[in-house]
């Protein structure tokens, strides 16, 4: 991209804006979990919004498979970054995390009471997030799974998964797919990979990798040294966004050792933070808003929101200007076409559980599916007006 193209990007304040405003829709509405997320950004960034094409997405998705931390959240601040720049990976960050920060925050304070895990419109909502996924499912089925090898690794990494629900069993699953892409499609012809114009500097990207790591290492060091609250708040939640592979549910034995054994915080308390972070949309790595706040108000919300997700921010922001160039090896895109196929595995099982486990309960709420999956596909309505059928029907189901 020429200098002059990406300092356009850096400073296009109405693009940020615009990220800003379409991630914070995904944040007020995304249920589900990190994988039916990605259904969610399917829906909106490729098919409505048309940021980024069908085959960057699924590259950019398996990339951030291969990265710790909240993989929902790294590919929204990817499409952030490839669209706006740096600013506008932060801009896509805050707009997708705030709504859940605000909402565990108040939780902590004790405003949050109600029960919100039981309350007919977040029900809705759950509705929705089964029309949604379906819809990526199969977008992206069509074409991520368009042979019988691919539909192979496809179902038996669902199939698998379902049977072995581990982080780690998924991280394994994800390189034994690339590895059996590698073998299959390294020789076959590619139309090659779509250009795709990251507007950072591999300088900066540089940067960002070496911040990485010496945050990483440098702030155990300097909480022994200066035991500081603050400092001892950041290192512990840096670490736990920096060390986690498979999303939120894995950062929880992490973050229980940290705040629990040490008095920060009750058993109890934890659990139930935990249960409102299940409740809201959004990534779940904002619990450590939750926890944050419980030790030291808005000030201990924001420096723990800040520093779990920071690592994933420099990850991304590190590694997308060489990953452009490193996608276009033969033998990188057999391996993305056995990972993809993977990916939409793994988008299929969460379809199953939780997703479809934990909302479809009687044949109203099938039905209620149906016409929603109907209003969204067919008759080609606009999200928001699905989402807000969703919460009617909802309400009424629970009335």
């Amino acid at each position: 991209m020429p200098h002059g193209e990406a300092k356009r990007y850096k400073t296009d304040w109405q693009t940020i804006w615009n990220v800003l405003l379409i991630s914070t829709k995904l944040g007020l509405t995304s249920f589900g979990g990190p994988i039916a997320h990605l259904g969610y950004f399917h829906n909106e960034y490729v098919r409505r919004q048309k940021w980024i094409d069908e085959r960057s997405y699924a590259d950019l998705v398996a990339l951030c498979q291969f990265l710790p931390g909240p993989a929902s959240s790294q590919v929204g601040i990817g499409i952030g970054v490839m669209r706006a720049g740096m600013l506008g990976g932060i801009a896509a960050w805050i707009g997708f995390t705030w709504p859940s920060v605000i909402a565990l925050v108040l939780f902590a304070f004790g405003i949050g009471g109600m029960d919100l895990a039981h309350a007919g419109w977040i029900h809705g909502l759950k509705l929705v997030a089964v029309a949604i996924v379906a819809q990526a499912i199969i977008s992206m089925g069509q074409k991520l799974v368009p042979d019988r090898s691919r539909a192979t690794i496809a179902l038996g990494t669902a199939a698998i998964t379902l049977l072995w629900p581990s982080s780690v069993g998924q991280v394994i699953l994800i390189v034994v797919a690339g590895i059996i892409g590698t073998l299959l499609y390294r020789k076959a012809e590619s139309s090659g990979s779509p250009k795709i114009c990251i507007p950072i500097p591999r300088m900066a990207a540089t940067i960002c990798l070496a911040l990485f790591f010496v945050l990483l290492l440098g702030l155990p060091l300097l909480r022994n040294l200066y035991p500081l609250p603050g400092i001892t708040l950041f290192d512990a939640f840096y670490r736990a966004g920096s060390l986690v592979f498979g999303g939120g549910h894995v950062v929880l034995p992490l973050l229980e050792k940290e705040v629990v054994p040490t008095g920060w915080i009750s058993k109890e308390a934890f659990l139930a933070g935990y249960g409102a972070a299940q409740a809201v949309p959004g990534p779940l790595f904002t619990f450590a808003a939750y926890l944050g706040a419980v030790r030291g108000g808005w000030l201990g919300a924001a420096v723990a929101t800040l520093a779990i997700f920071l690592p994933a921010f420099l990850l991304v922001v590190g590694v997308l200007p060489f990953w452009v160039d490193i996608r276009k090896s033969p033998k990188i895109q057999g391996a993305l076409a056995g990972v993809n196929a993977a990916v939409v595995g793994l988008l299929l099982c969460a379809f199953y559980d939780p997703i479809w486990t934990s909302t479809i309960e009687a044949p109203a709420d099938f039905a209620a599916a149906v016409v929603l999956f109907l209003m969204l596909v067919f008759w080609k309505m606009p999200p928001w007006v699905v989402v807000i059928a969703g919460m009617v029907v909802g309400w009424v189901l629970a009335v």
